[in-house]
């Protein structure tokens, strides 16, 4: 098994393990789909089922970051950085930005301090457009 491919329990499969290397290859946010696309354009027989559990299991130990977009689809990306972190995302070309999570982190928890809830999680990324989207609509 190549060094650095996250271990994902017993069943670290062949497949499994093909996923992961085409995670470790594309530096962009992909969905379930376009990585299944791509593992067929590499001739790996895995099937999508099996693209969507090891993406969910490698979400699960925190070793994907998830993007949860506008449209309903999901994507994908190796983990960058190993400290927690949030998503400035380009709602024109895509293109995203690791943000520090500290400030979130700050306003999650007063928020359910005020609130006198219990804070167990949350999701928080950042919408907008790049700085080559804006020059370009501008056109």
């Amino acid at each position: 098994m190549p060094s650095g491919v996250p271990k994902l329990g017993a069943r670290n499969t062949r497949q499994r393990t093909a996923v992961i290397n085409v995670l470790s290859e594309i530096d962009t946010f992909a969905s379930a789909k376009e990585i299944h696309r791509e593992l067929e354009n590499r001739d790996q027989q895995v099937g999508l089922t099996t693209v969507y559990r090891t993406l969910q299991s490698l979400a699960e130990i925190e070793a994907v970051d998830v993007l949860h977009m506008a449209t309903g689809e999901t994507l994908y990306r190796q983990c960058v950085s190993p400290h927690h972190h949030h998503h400035l995302v380009c709602t024109g070309c895509g293109r995203t930005e690791e943000i520090g999570g500290d400030t979130v982190e700050t306003w999650a928890q007063a928020v359910a301090k005020e609130h006198d809830f219990e804070l167990t999680g949350h999701d928080a990324e950042v919408y907008g457009r790049c700085p080559a989207c804006r020059t370009t609509s501008k056109n």
